[in-house]
Order: C-alpha cells, then sequence, then structure tokens
C-alpha cells in the first residue's frame, strides 16, 4: 500500500492553517473563557469525525464498486483544490468575518454550535472527498486506506485546535493586522494551487 503521504499532509496543513467558520467559532468562544474554547474545539472535531466517517463508508464503497471512479474523482479533487486556491487569493487581506457568535450561555450550547458548524458546512465533507483519493494507491485496499487517511486528518485537526485554544490571544493578534493577514491568505491560496499541480502532472 502505497499512500501519498508527502502530498496528503502537505494539503491537510494548509486547509488546516486557513481560517475557516470553524476557526472563527473556537477562537471567539475560547476569547471568553478556555473552557468555552475547548468545548467548541470537541464539537468541532465531533462534525469532523462524522464527516470522515461518511466520506471513507462512501468513497470506499464508490472504489469497490466501480475503480474507474477513483480516478473521476482524483480529477474532480483537483478541480476543486484549484478553486479553493482562486477563493482564498481573491478575498486575500479581507477584513470580512462570519457572523457574530452568540455569548456563551451553557457548555451543552457551546458543544452543539461547534458540532453544528462541521457537519451543516459541506465544504468539511468535500474536503475529504478531495484530500483521500489524491493519497489513495489504485492497488491497494481502499477501505483501509480511507480510514487511515481520515484518521491521520481528524487527529491532525485535533491537534491544531489543542494549539489554537491556548494561544487564541496570540493568534487573533496576528491576523489582525491587515498586512500579515493578506501575506498569509496568499501562501495558503498559493500553497493549495502548487499542490494542485503537482498532483495533475504526477
Amino acid at each position: 500500500m502505497h499512500i501519498a503521504w508527502g502530498s496528503f499532509l502537505l494539503a491537510l496543513l494548509v486547509i488546516i492553517l486557513v481560517p475557516g467558520p470553524d476557526f472563527v467559532m473556537v477562537t471567539r468562544s475560547a476569547a471568553t473563557g478556555a473552557r468555552w474554547g475547548w468545548l467548541a474545539a470537541a464539537g468541532v472535531t465531533c462534525g469532523l469525525l462524522i464527516h470522515a466517517t461518511a466520506a471513507t463508508v462512501g468513497l470506499s464503497a464508490l472504489v469497490i464498486a466501480f475503480p474507474a471512479a477513483l480516478f473521476v474523482i482524483k480529477v474532480l479533487g483537483i478541480g476543486y483544490l484549484v478553486l479553493m486556491s482562486v477563493r482564498i487569493l481573491r478575498r486575500a487581506g479581507s477584513t470580512a468575518v462570519a457572523g457574530d457568535e452568540a455569548a456563551p450561555t451553557s457548555g451543552r450550547a457551546v458543544f452543539l454550535r461547534g458540532l453544528l458548524v462541521d457537519v451543516l458546512n459541506p465544504k468539511v465533507l468535500l474536503t475529504f472527498l478531495t484530500l483521500l483519493p489524491q493519497a489513495m494507491a489504485p492497488a491497494g485496499d481502499p477501505m483501509k486506506q480511507a480510514l487511515l487517511l481520515s484518521a491521520v486528518a481528524v487527529a491532525s485537526f485535533a491537534a491544531w485546535w489543542l494549539l489554537v485554544v491556548p494561544s487564541v490571544g496570540w493568534l487573533s493578534a496576528f491576523l489582525a493586522v491587515p498586512r500579515r493577514k493578506r501575506v498569509f491568505e496568499r501562501c495558503c491560496g498559493g500553497a493549495l494551487l502548487v499542490m494542485a499541480s503537482s498532483i495533475a502532472l504526477a
């Protein structure tokens, strides 16, 4: 089983670092207290796990039934990575943010908000359906590969939240500077574009 770990981990790293609705949810919750931040991160991670499970089972079943589907999904995945790159580059430096989060009222409410942020975000599922096929070996067992890759992806996001919650003040201040945010987002967008190109030429 020859999984393309290099390209998979690079693309995963870029996607993790790009601030999205889940990042906004966790950081805003953490800004009002570390407990709220951990609960929000737990909810987001559980939502991610649901998408990972759905993608693993669905993708594996599809590849087993139609082996040629893996190539088609890879082509679509390249297109999605390019689209993500273009969108990130176009909005680089924008001061727009997601809608304001309600003030925490209970641990359950914060956890559920975090869960729904990921569960109701189709981009999360698309991310799994994009990353997994790029790294899977056509000759390998699709279920085992998808399970392993999904587990690594979920664990990586969980590790990211372990860093974000304690350092939310520093991260917020860093990205609050327009020039830094612009450079950061351009680097992320460019990295995704390079990733898509390398996959296409492989």
